[in-house]
């Protein structure tokens, strides 16, 4: 969901910064970089490593609350993402989000496109947040398909890590941060372009690298 279907990353950095000025805790946005893609109680942990004195559920409790708060006001969609999430629905597709957002957060987003999602994982569901596989092998499962049937899209190294070690086909988009490469791994500047007809030549073994020696 965050980075790779919307925006959002400046959403939790900003919330980040705020709460960590609170307690006269510099954060900058290459702090909030390397929290992307990681389960909310990682973050909090490291927040509270670095002087934010709050246990960590009133910080996740707080994050989400800020997050929640600007998604529903406006969902900034990634536009590419979005494109292929609708053609995918089109063609009968069953789509499941995977995300380390809670489920209030999930729910933000789902609202204002209520029919894409078959299944929605969210991290307050699972016992091993990514970069375990344990979110993907949910989805697949509550989805009732093999693993190995599915296409995985993420941005984030954590995320690419989840979704490859549950032997689903990984499509990376590099967003904000860097993508190294695996055997198998798709990595791709963009999925502007991308249909139905892609995702199935994914599926079926094809590997779309872009970035090539560049991460």
């Amino acid at each position: 969901m965050d980075g790779t279907l919307i925006d959002s990353e400046p959403y939790w950095i900003a919330a980040e910064t705020e709460l960590a000025a609170r307690f006269g805790v510099t954060w900058t946005h290459e702090d909030g970089l390397q929290m992307v893609g990681n389960p909310l109680p990682v973050s909090a942990q490291i927040l509270r490593d670095r002087g934010v004195a709050l246990s960590d559920d009133e910080i996740i409790g707080y994050l989400i609350m800020r997050v929640r708060a600007q998604i529903s006001s406006h969902v900034p969609w990634q536009a590419d993402a979005r494109a292929l999430l609708e053609a995918s629905v089109a063609a009968g597709i069953p789509n499941a989000l995977v995300t380390m957002s809670y489920t209030p957060l999930a729910e933000a987003l789902t609202a204002a496109v209520p029919d894409a999602f078959a299944v929605v994982v969210t991290g307050d569901r699972v016992e091993r947040g990514k970069p375990d596989p344990e979110a993907y092998l949910t989805a697949a499962r509550e989805l009732g398909v093999d693993i190995e049937r599915c296409v995985a899209i993420e941005d984030s190294p954590a995320g690419v890590q989840s979704a490859w070690m549950s032997g689903a086909a990984t499509v990376g988009v590099r967003r904000l941060t860097p993508l190294v490469a695996r055997a198998g791994l798709s990595r791709v500047h963009s999925l502007e372009g991308w249909d139905a007809q892609t995702l199935a030549r994914v599926s079926a073994g094809e590997v779309i690298d872009e970035l090539g020696d560049a991460q």
